[in-house]
């Protein structure tokens, strides 16, 4: 298993949260929803993204998707939307949103 890498929510931009799954580590972003602090772990097996939260498994089929869920859930720094590749129709494409994710 690579390195895992600890951040709070907008420590990195998207482009390095991806680099650093792509080349094998586990980012786990430190976030808060509903006034309470959850880790959400990035990852990807060389085929497809993962986002782990506390109550669910999302899969992203596409760097697009796995770059749009970030730049939306806030977890990559804000300065990554004016580079991001992906669209709203690749976040439309993902499994099920996460009721944590509303």
């Amino acid at each position: 298993m690579g390195e895992t890498i600890r951040i709070s929510e907008g420590d990195l931009p998207a482009d390095e949260i991806i680099a650093a799954i792509e080349a094998g580590a586990r980012v786990v972003v430190a976030t808060t929803v509903a006034g309470e602090t959850h880790e959400i772990v990035l990852r990807y097996d060389g085929s497809v993204y993962y986002c782990d939260t506390p109550t669910r498994l999302h899969r992203h089929e596409s760097e697009g998707e796995m770059r749009t869920c970030i730049r939306r859930m806030g977890y990559g720094a804000d300065a990554d939307a004016d580079t991001a590749t992906g669209s709203a129709a690749d976040a439309e494409s993902t499994t099920d949103s996460d009721p944590m994710d509303q």
